[in-house]
């Protein structure tokens, strides 16, 4: 069964994750409908034998997105556009929250590791790379592969939790990429000895706008989130104005 690792403990009781660290997650329903599902599977296992493995994935992307923290319904190209034409991109927080991305071939190898694995029956495995990076590092890597300044706007995802309640931040930041996190893989290094990641973010992102710049389809622009932008920055900035800032 595919879980996800965002069902973990926010606000995180350590920074620290593994398996064995607690399932609730109070703002968002995606995460907590997970948690059913899991607490359901391994009732099945312990009181009527049912064979099942649970797989918590975190960020896991693929050549058609660039990963982000903040972006709109449409996915992820219209802030691709906005690095590209020098525009302010907004990132969660300070940025020096941290995470993970895997990529998609790191998470294919320790998938299929426990496909059939005796090991694995009856056990929940988190897969994530070992690459930790800071919010700030991830859009910096994603700017540097473009080939543009990143022109970072900085916005407390509280604040984006309130004015983005159509993009359901408070679940996607409050409820997951907002709150620092490394994953320790070592339950699953033990069941799957031949696991190692290998794609860096750096790889994998470069890999993932070659293909979007090259394939129009993957190019699908988010006026209405690109607007909201807009308006949330332009709000701030007379924030600060009315301030004396």
């Amino acid at each position: 069964f595919i879980s996800t690792a965002s069902a973990y403990a926010k606000p995180a009781r350590d920074y620290i994750i593994s398996e064995g660290t607690s399932l609730v997650n109070p703002h968002w329903e995606y995460s907590r409908e997970k948690i059913e599902c899991e607490n359901f599977l391994m009732e099945k296992y312990r009181f009527e034998g049912f064979p099942m493995t649970i797989i918590r994935p975190t960020y896991t992307y693929d050549e058609r997105k660039v990963p982000l923290g903040v972006h709109g319904a449409n996915g992820s190209f219209q802030v691709i556009k906005r690095m590209l034409e020098g525009k302010p991109v907004i990132i969660h927080g300070d940025g020096s929250s941290l995470w993970t991305m895997t990529h998609n071939s790191d998470f294919a190898k320790a998938f299929v590791g426990l496909i059939g694995n005796a090991h694995a029956i009856g056990e929940a495995f988190q897969i994530t790379s070992d690459e930790t990076l800071t919010w700030d590092q991830i859009y910096q890597c994603i700017a540097d592969t473009l080939g543009v300044k990143l022109n970072a706007y900085h916005v407390a995802s509280e604040f984006l939790a309130s004015v983005g309640k159509q993009y359901d931040f408070e679940g996607g930041l409050l409820g997951d990429k907002s709150v620092s996190v490394v994953f320790d893989n070592s339950k699953l290094k033990r069941a799957v000895p031949q696991y190692l990641p290998s794609v860096s973010f750096r790889e994998g992102v470069q890999r993932t706008i070659n293909y979007i710049l090259t394939h129009p389809d993957c190019q699908q622009l988010d006026p209405e989130f690109d607007a909201w932008c807009d308006k949330v920055i332009e709000s701030l900035e007379e924030a600060k104005k009315k301030l004396g800032f």
